[in-house]
């Protein structure tokens, strides 16, 4: 069974959308997808360097996205699986809307060019 998007807290899901939608925030958990690393190894793996990475790593702190762990002097951070469950079960409410199965509308996205380009080309 599927979220009733009726029932859905709207600003609790528009705060976890806007954490994920930064460049550098999206580049951070793209990098924690291959496992936990402390802050020293997202630094050297994205080029964001303190406090700015401090900063975006807070932000996904805050939204509960990622998970921490200390040992020692070291802060490791992990994917909160579980909170990106909640998000990608939100996501599928709405992929469920479709008269198109998600699978199908995927393949016609991906042969036609779609996205923006196929957006801006209609206006």
């Amino acid at each position: 069974m599927g979220v009733d998007l009726r029932a859905v807290d709207i600003e609790m899901h528009a705060e976890l959308l806007r954490a994920i939608a930064h460049a550098v925030r999206l580049d951070l958990l793209r990098t924690l997808t291959g496992g936990e690393r402390s802050v020293s190894d997202l630094e050297a793996a994205t080029g964001v360097v303190q406090p700015g990475l401090s900063q975006q790593l807070g932000i996904l702190r805050k939204a509960d996205l990622v998970l921490t762990r200390r040992e020692a002097k070291q802060v490791f951070y992990r994917i909160n699986h579980m909170r990106f469950a909640e998000l990608s079960a939100l996501l599928d409410a709405f992929a469920d809307t479709i008269a198109v199965p998600r699978r199908d509308a995927l393949s016609d996205r991906m042969t036609s060019g779609g996205g923006a380009a196929m957006f801006a080309r209609m206006q």
